[in-house]
């Protein structure tokens, strides 16, 4: 099943089921208004929404219409909160090496995750506006989960049970003052200004044999204009969604609507290139003794594509220019 917001001038949307191929969608506001509610009522509305996607895919939905990712807004536009992981140990261990730092004893043991934005996520073709391109204005192409409510202390097993949806997204980062607030150890907030996300949310069986041990094994596509950057993998994800859930929820309860994000997806396969120029930058700084790469200027468009396979884009495609504000 796939689910999408729709614009209708409220700041949650209108939630819309949409076809497997992304070509159709059919409104679904008779079984929940949106996204936050269908995800906070999951177990009463997903059997009705499930048949309706039946319905949909096989051509017998009424009122049905070709679907435009240029109307759909963030899968959910504002999420109970945003979780979001380092759970790729290759990106932070290159980011170590090329910056001098010293490396995590508890890497492989102990996730990293902070709490970042949650109330204004961006659709998948909205221009994201900055202050200034000084700032080092650059991208990270994720996966994410939507998850319903995970009670504290849940073990993995149990906080599997708590995953709704899928989505891929873009973790916009303003470099320049990243180093700054990682130095005082009390979070992100200016470095870390919004996401934008893919157009759809799906349930796991849409990625059949993609879907394993509760990681995303799906090439993550990015361009910059028409150069195509990277393709990781998220068969590399070190800490499993369940593993980042079970671990958020040690000491709070997790209440659905909540999204929890992969960090940067990425390779040791040097061949598969980058999902963020931070990391093209650091493997430029370990060749060369400094980076070559510049961070983003106005006026760039960056594309994010998941491919099954099969090369189907299950989430469909984020299309973002970078813009400056006002």
């Amino acid at each position: 099943m796939k689910l999408a917001s729709i614009r209708n001038g409220r700041p949650d949307g209108a939630l819309a089921v949409v076809s497997r191929d992304l070509g159709r969608a059919v409104m679904a506001t008779d079984i929940a208004p949106d996204m936050i509610t269908a995800v906070e009522t999951w177990e009463q509305v997903q059997p009705a929404l499930s048949r309706l996607s039946d319905d949909l895919n096989a051509g017998r939905a009424s009122g049905s219409f070709a679907f435009d990712p240029a109307q759909a807004m963030a899968p959910l536009p504002r999420a109970r909160q945003f979780l979001d992981a380092s759970a790729f140990l290759n990106h932070g261990r290159l980011m170590d090496t090329a910056f001098g730092m010293d490396g995590n004893p508890d890497l492989e043991t102990i996730p990293m995750v902070y709490q970042g934005l949650s109330d204004d996520f961006r659709g998948p073709t909205e221009q994201i506006e900055f202050p200034d391109t000084t700032l080092g204005i650059d991208f990270e192409g994720e996966f994410g989960v939507i998850l319903g409510r995970v009670p504290m202390g849940a073990t993995p097993d149990q906080a599997a049970g708590a995953i709704r949806l899928l989505v891929q997204l873009n973790d916009w980062s303003l470099r320049a003052l990243a180093a700054r607030e990682m130095r005082v150890g009390f979070g992100w907030v200016q470095a870390k200004p919004t996401c934008s996300f893919a157009p759809v949310a799906i349930t796991p069986d849409e990625l059949g044999t993609a879907w394993q041990d509760s990681t995303i094994h799906c090439d993550l596509n990015i361009w910059r204009g028409d150069d195509h950057l990277g393709h990781a993998n998220g068969r590399e994800m070190h800490f499993s969604f369940t593993d980042l859930a079970a671990w958020c929820a040690r000491t709070r309860t997790i209440h659905p609507g909540a999204i929890l994000g992969s960090g940067t997806v990425a390779s040791t396969d040097r061949s598969r290139g980058s999902s963020c120029l931070s990391e093209v930058r650091a493997l430029e700084i370990i060749a060369e003794g400094k980076p070559r790469t510049e961070f983003l200027s106005f006026g760039e468009r960056i594309r994010m594509e998941a491919r099954l396979p099969d090369g189907q884009p299950p989430f469909g495609t984020i299309d973002s220019i970078v813009a400056q504000q006002g």
